[in-house]
């Protein structure tokens, strides 16, 4: 089993920044791909950013520029800057690992709320 643990969710204005943060723990091995999604009210979740296998980075179109992933590989820790958030950056995020076999984990997500 793995735990995956997020935080730093908030309220902030518009143009705001916040920081989130996902520990990974457990049966970590092989990771395949780690990194953010969200689900804003009433919509399906999507892609924020992840990292691949390789070491590479994905990011939704939309949010290049304002969203960069990070991690700390001896901590099992990726992270999720978030600069100049707009209101339609509202939305639960949730941190996604999935492993090498195919087993795939989801945290329990962060809510994230952007006031105009």
């Amino acid at each position: 089993q793995v735990q995956l643990v997020e935080s730093g969710g908030g309220l902030v204005q518009a143009g705001g920044s916040l920081r989130l943060s996902c520990a990974a723990s457990g049966s970590i091995f092989s990771i395949n791909i780690m990194g953010w999604y969200r689900q804003a009210p009433g919509k399906q979740r999507e892609l924020v950013a992840i990292f691949t296998s390789v070491g590479s980075t994905v990011y939704a179109d939309s949010l290049k520029g304002r969203f960069t992933i990070s991690r700390d590989n001896a901590k099992n820790t990726v992270y999720l800057q978030m600069n100049s958030l707009e209101p339609e950056d509202t939305a639960v995020y949730y941190c996604h690992l999935k492993r090498g076999d195919g087993m795939g984990y989801w945290g329990k997500g962060t809510l994230v709320s952007v006031s105009s």
